[in-house]
């Protein structure tokens, strides 16, 4: 019968941070992953090139992880995103702030940062099993016993991490194994959904294709509840697809998509773009008839030139029945409302996303209620601990979500350490 200390099973960003935190209270640690290499999803995330984490202060990045993101407070107060940069950079990764505070590797290359933690593993002597998936997880009197691998063996233990993910991007491997072992502990699951994920619309101009491939920049858009008012308003970039929308701003809805889905019954939601943010309705119409009156006899497509892109302003006029050949001033003030209002708030029926596997972050897992929010601990078996992506927390993309399974992971394997040095 094989021993450790510790067991983590799960080789992405949390599981990793978890192994070192364990080794580094000088426990002998086993790392075991299903895959045939570690870090499979962080070595695509941000591109390739890996979002680290978030240079924003706490407050804000706890606003971007609109799921439980307040149950990590007293985490980040613990291992804070600016300990991140400094523990990253003590490993030999320099890191760099883009837009939004977004923070990358100097080198863009999203393996050298998967590498160092690999190579800080290996320091610390920290055993790592890859190709090794993991059948069960064994507790007895309220405590856990023994980790059951596929191949029949048993490992003992006196503390385990689990932090094999959640169900998205399931080729890296996260394929929602934990949850079982989660409630065999007595845990609850709360109902998964797909978060940050492309939303899917039957609209015929999505059928048609019409605005297939067309990206819209720094445009406003908003999911609308059942009385029309907006649930959420994000303004970034987006783009028409062949099945529906997608781009940073449509990501950041489709949470919101699914709950009001849920919340009503009903399949459709409707979602309001405003592809004029920065001027309100009134200031656009005046805007567009000063326009019209410089050069009354120009073509009204060639007049609004410029105001917004030229493929969308077609599709609006003539959804407003304007002809975008006809002369600016043989147009009816009463059209040029419309477009405008079109403009402004141009709404869409949508019914549903792309499914959990397409999507980026798994919304929904284990009830933060029934975690120790400063040591990652279950409440309701001894030993156990849990980080990462299987915790019920789901942040927007922007180093959000990999924040959080580096500071969850960092404290479950510092106090699956602590636990077993103790017991």
């Amino acid at each position: 019968m094989t021993y450790f200390d510790v067991v983590v099973i799960g080789g992405g960003p949390s599981g990793l941070m978890a192994g070192i935190a364990a080794a580094e209270q000088g426990r002998k640690v086993l790392l075991v992953d299903k895959g045939d290499k570690l870090g499979r999803k962080l070595a695509i995330s941000g591109g390739g090139r890996c979002n680290v984490t978030n240079r924003l202060s706490v407050d804000e990045i706890i606003k971007h992880i609109p799921g439980n993101g307040r149950f990590l407070h007293s985490a980040l107060s613990l291992f804070s995103n600016e300990d991140i940069i400094v523990f990253f950079e003590k490993l030999g990764i320099e890191l760099k702030e883009e837009d939004h505070g977004r923070m990358f590797p100097v080198t863009d290359k999203a393996q050298s940062v998967v590498d160092a933690l690999i190579d800080r593993l290996n320091t610390l002597k920290v055993k790592i099993w890859t190709d090794c998936p993991v059948k069960d997880v064994h507790y007895e009197n309220g405590r856990v016993s023994s980790v059951q691998l596929h191949n029949r063996e048993t490992i003992e233990t006196r503390a385990v991490v689990i932090a094999v993910g959640g169900k998205s991007v399931p080729h890296t491997g996260s394929t929602g194994d934990g949850y079982a072992w989660a409630e065999k502990a007595g845990h609850t699951i709360t109902e998964l959904f797909p978060t940050e994920v492309p939303i899917t619309s039957s609209e015929p101009f999505i059928k048609e294709k019409t605005l297939q491939g067309l990206s819209l920049r720094n445009i406003a858009l908003s999911v609308l509840n059942q009385k029309g008012k907006p649930l959420i308003t994000h303004q970034m970039d987006m783009l028409f697809t062949h099945f529906g929308v997608s781009g940073p701003a449509v990501l950041r809805c489709s949470q919101f998509v699914v709950k009001e889905q849920r919340k009503t019954g009903k399949k459709e939601v409707t979602l309001s773009l405003d592809v004029i943010p920065e001027k309100n309705e009134e200031m656009l119409f005046q805007e567009i008839i000063n326009i019209i009156k410089t050069d009354p006899k120009k073509a009204l497509k060639n007049s609004l030139k410029g105001l917004l892109p030229e493929r969308y302003m077609l599709f609006l006029l003539e959804r407003n029945g304007i002809d975008p050949l006809a002369s600016g001033n043989s147009i009816s003030h009463e059209k040029i409302r419309s477009f405008v209002k079109s403009c402004k708030q141009f709404q869409f029926r949508v019914n549903g996303t792309l499914s959990l596997e397409k999507a980026f972050v798994t919304g929904g897992g284990v009830s933060v209620k029934e975690i120790e929010p400063q040591t990652m601990a279950s409440k309701k078996m001894d030993g156990l601990y849990f980080c990462g992506e299987i915790l019920d927390i789901h942040g927007y993309t922007g180093g959000y979500n990999i924040t959080s399974a580096l500071v969850t992971g960092r404290l479950a394997g510092l106090n699956a350490g602590k636990f077993s040095a103790h017991h």
